[in-house]
């Protein structure tokens, strides 16, 4: 009987799950929402998500993942279980082989506790790979040619960008700027300019809805409502597009920077092809409005995003497997 091939990519903000010839079956919130008495987890992914914020006392909603590594070992082990199942549908008798997408800064022990929470959590095999080649893979380069390609893979808790050429990375780096960071400027900016109170969901939607860090070519407004923090009640004020320019080019500047010194450290023949091939933006984070055009600016490189950029390192990490089946089969 043919075994499941899988390919996960464990985000910080989201987990993805790809399954060949099914494309991607599962995109859920990384949130686990468990109750603190009993230690008995209640909700995992997108029920658990509308918990954030909202729940008692005894029930924490909580994402086992901080900035792309497992920051709590047991509850990950317990969500990648729920998702594999949840992704497999109907039993298999055999174990599904997967490969794991992870940032290109994780350590040696970070890798293992991926790769240990993966086994626990019913795979036959796992593999580990870099999320920009992952990402590369999913976007259509032909990553086994010997040309250099750029990747800016943008998630919820890293940024992870890398110069790619046969198969392997030659130059990257991996900061601990991404599309939270975001959230969280975007919080700290409507405390500071308009005393007012907001979670990280609201935070996120107005990113999503309004947010850029490039002039649009028309202002847009959104109503946001928090608490107001001399009155202590509830409010609802406007904010526009251009308002929050500021605050969130402070943070992606930080990745322009980690953009500019993989950029530094490529090798001069490398360099040059991706002068000429341009620089490929991919996750979720890649969405937020102008951050292409603000790349492109700083670099004097074209830069575009890939199709489905939140998919991407999904379907490249469920794609590396085939790659490494032909691969092995051509071997023998």
């Amino acid at each position: 009987m043919l075994s499941i091939d899988m390919g996960i990519d464990l985000g910080t903000a989201s987990v993805l799950v790809y399954i060949k010839g099914r494309g991607v079956v599962l995109k859920e919130p990384s949130v686990v929402a468990y109750d603190r008495d009993t230690n008995e987890i209640q909700e995992i992914g997108e029920e658990a998500r509308k918990m954030l914020g909202r729940t008692p006392g005894n029930i924490v909603a909580i994402r086992p993942l901080r900035q792309g590594v497992i920051s709590d070992y047991d509850i990950t082990e317990k969500m990648l279980k729920y998702f594999i199942l949840k992704a497999m549908g109907k039993k298999t008798l055999r174990k599904p082989r997967i490969a794991v997408g992870i940032p290109s800064g994780a350590t040696e022990v970070e890798k293992k506790a991926v790769e240990d929470a993966t086994y626990q959590a019913g795979a036959r095999e796992v593999s580990i790979i870099e999320e920009p080649i992952a990402a590369a893979i999913g976007a259509g380069i032909d990553i086994t040619k010997p040309c250099g390609n750029m990747i800016v893979d943008i998630g919820g808790g890293t940024s992870d960008i890398a110069v790619i050429s046969l198969g392997g990375t030659v130059v990257s780096t991996s900061v601990k700027v991404a599309g939270d960071n975001f959230d969280e400027s975007i919080v700290k900016f409507m405390r500071k300019s308009h005393n007012l109170l907001i979670g990280e969901r609201t935070a996120e939607e107005i990113k999503i809805n309004i947010g850029s860090v490039y002039p649009r070519p028309e202002v847009v407004t959104m109503d946001v409502r928090g608490r107001n923090l001399v009155t202590g009640l509830p409010k609802t004020i406007t904010i526009s597009s251009d308002e929050l320019q500021e605050p969130l080019r402070d943070t992606a500047g930080q990745i322009i920077e980690a953009v500019m010194s993989v950029l530094e450290r490529t090798p001069p023949e490398l360099a040059a092809d991706v002068y000429d091939r341009g620089i490929v933006m991919t996750g979720g984070g890649s969405l937020l409005g102008g951050l292409d055009e603000l790349i492109e600016e700083a670099t004097g490189i074209n830069t575009t995003i890939a199709d489905d950029p939140m998919r991407v390192v999904a379907v490249g990490t469920g794609k590396f497997l085939e790659l490494v089946r032909t691969k092995s089969l051509g071997a023998d």
